[in-house]
């Protein structure tokens, strides 16, 4: 385009959600605009430099599976790698990393950067422009403005951010950055229902003044998982991290200075994470525990800075050290940045489609921390679909929508947008129904046909996801037709590796097969065979669900009259008028459980009206006899 302050998307925010977003639309082959406040921040992480972890590993592996880069940058920079859930069943194992902060930042802006459609651009984003219910463009605080025919909004904790340190207090988004005031006051004109959450952070300590030798080593696998299936090169760990544990003296200095804590002198009035504690909501919700566990985790490999994950606080500075001083090991360790809260603005994400795209303004998309949830991870994942589907919808096509069955995406954004949020958003391995068939070994197998269909993939990455479809076919085959000699006797092999003790690496008729697979290959093989009888119960209640929302609701259904529904739900369903279950299952705020009272009602009343009918045809013949 010759007009620079034309776009075909603009993405306002440089965070995980925001460079997902960013890449895939300009990909997609549109012209693209990332609006960020320091170009030098893009990517950065706000708090431990780790990607991966419980159902969040999934969500990466997902991501990367649709052509997004998390998982490639990930593996790039990643300097500690562990399969988390190693001895378990594939269903619940999850890789995580711990990055270099800086150099995940730089490669990200370096990626970014390379890409012909997309330009960066170093601003504070103050509104957004609507006409007549349409997204047309941008404002920024010097005055410029940018058009554009769709925005995605990926703020992260700059709406309106207010960072705590004990009783001291000051606007933020994070530390040392401006908060986005206006636009948090733009959002709320427009009409969005604003909700206020908090999350924060731990210190940071130099490296030379922690005794070591007083705690617990945790060392890397010693054949690291990437998270990308394009990742081709041997993954090396090259820090270790450790383990610790507060102790009774902690707890006494935090109980003992509670007075100083915004959490619980009413300075702080956002709700924080539930699954992510501040060490003093620790001490305070769970006195019956004697430590708390943290892990001491290097942010790099050029710089001396040590995260002290698990001991996230918004008490005073003194407190701080105080709490430091109490544990052996770190008592005479220099703090370099102090731990902190921050409250935040966030939209209620039921106020969105499942293309993440606002119900009351067209081409206005949010992503990320501003729809509620926690975790690079989440934010991620929402920013890629965010920014296909603005591609999709300014090409003219069919939104790109995954069920809960489909994807750990699907039951994210599901979540969000039926459910709403009352605290920080985290997804875990138990919000997932299906997770027997949502596992990080066959992720390309559910998506990546997807992400090359939208250019995401290149040609060649597709081509290998194909080999390696085929290969795995061959294998399935041949362990269906050949046959072991066991204790109980001759069986086939596929048989007996759905035995829980025995192992496709340990089947020695195998050795051949094996040296024709990679490891990758092998878990998927044995998760296919081991959970196959569980599979195929799971897709049996997914077909039997999506028969379930085919199912007419009757044109002048009463739904305050409906056992087991509340008043909420029977008053969003009178306004929505959904035609099926499958159309009342869309309605932010309608339950599983609303949806199975609702069928059972209709069941009930179709059985009410064949019963009439027969009593009316037995009726007619008494007559006429």
């Amino acid at each position: 385009m010759t007009n620079t302050n034309h776009y075909d998307v603009i993405v306002v925010g440089a965070g995980h959600a925001g460079c997902e977003a960013a890449y895939a639309a300009s990909i997609m082959g549109l012209e693209t605009c990332l609006v960020t406040i320091h170009l030098e921040t893009i990517a950065q992480m706000s708090c431990n430099p780790a990607i991966g972890g419980l159902a969040k590993g999934q969500l990466v592996r997902e991501i990367d599976a649709l052509g997004g880069i998390m998982g490639l940058l990930a593996d790039e920079t990643g300097i500690q790698f562990r399969l988390l859930n190693r001895s378990r069943g594939g269903a619940v194992q999850a890789p995580r990393a711990q990055s270099d902060k800086a150099a995940y930042r730089q490669t990200m802006k370096k990626w970014l950067e390379q890409i012909p459609r997309l330009t960066l651009f170093q601003g504070i984003v103050t509104e957004v422009l609507v006409n007549n219910g349409r997204i047309t463009g941008i404002k920024c605080l010097d005055g410029n403005t940018f058009k554009a025919r769709a925005v995605i909004l990926t703020p992260g904790t700059f709406l309106n951010g207010l960072i705590h340190i004990g009783l001291n207090h000051y606007p933020a988004g994070r530390a040392n950055e401006p908060a986005s005031l206006e636009l948090s006051q733009n959002l709320k004109d427009l009409g969005f229902k604003i909700y206020r959450l908090k999350t924060g952070t731990p210190m940071r300590l130099h490296k030379d003044t922690i005794d070591w030798d007083k705690f617990t080593p945790q060392p890397g696998d010693e054949e690291p998982i990437p998270f990308s299936f394009r990742t081709e090169k041997k993954l090396e760990n090259k820090i270790v991290c450790y383990i610790g544990y507060t102790n009774a003296q902690t707890h006494k200095v935090i109980s003992e200075n509670l007075d100083s804590s915004p959490l619980y002198s009413g300075y702080i009035t956002g709700i924080g994470p539930r699954y992510c504690p501040s060490i003093e909501d620790k001490v305070v919700k769970f006195p019956h525990h004697k430590r708390h566990q943290f892990f001491l985790e290097p942010e790099g490999l050029d710089t001396a800075e040590i995260y002290v994950n698990g001991i996230s606080s918004s008490l005073s500075f003194d407190t701080q050290m105080k709490i430091l001083r109490s544990i052996t090991g770190l008592d005479e360790a220099k703090v370099l940045r102090p731990a902190y809260g921050i409250e935040y603005d966030s939209v209620s994400p039921t106020q969105l489609y499942p293309t993440l795209e606002t119900r009351s303004i067209s081409g206005l998309y949010l992503a990320g921390q501003i729809n509620g949830t926690s975790g690079y991870e989440e934010a991620a994942a929402q920013g890629l679909m965010a920014g296909i589907n603005a591609v999709l919808k300014i090409k003219g096509k069919k939104p790109f929508i995954l069920g809960r069955e489909k994807a750990y995406i699907g039951v994210l954004i599901d979540d969000l947008i039926n459910q709403g949020i009352e605290e920080p958003y985290r997804l875990f391995t138990s919000r997932a129904e299906y997770r027997l068939l949502l596992r990080i070994d066959n992720a390309d197998q559910r998506l990546m046909e997807y992400g090359y269909h939208f250019g995401l993939i290149p040609d060649g990455v597709y081509q290998n996801f194909l080999k390696k479809q085929e290969r795995i076919s061959k294998a399935i085959t041949f362990l269906q037709g050949e046959k072991v000699k066991t204790k109980e006797g001759t069986i086939r092999i596929i048989d007996a590796i759905k035995k829980p003790d025995v192992h496709l690496k340990n089947v020695i008729e195998c050795k051949k097969l094996l040296n024709a697979l990679s490891d990758e290959e092998i878990r998927h093989i044995e998760s296919e065979i081991k959970y196959e009888g569980y599979i195929q119960k799971q897709e049996k209640e997914i077909a039997r669900l999506r028969k379930l929302d085919l199912v007419m609701i009757p044109e002048k259904t009463n739904y305050a009259k409906i056992p087991g529904l509340t008043r909420e739900v029977a008053e969003k369903l009178e306004r929505g008028r959904p035609r099926t279950l499958g159309g009342a299952k869309k309605i932010p705020g309608i339950t599983p459980a609303a949806i199975i009272n609702l069928h059972v009602y209709i069941k009930m009343q179709q059985q009410k009206t064949s019963h009439q009918k027969v009593s009316r045809g037995t009726l007619k013949k008494d007559q006429e006899i």
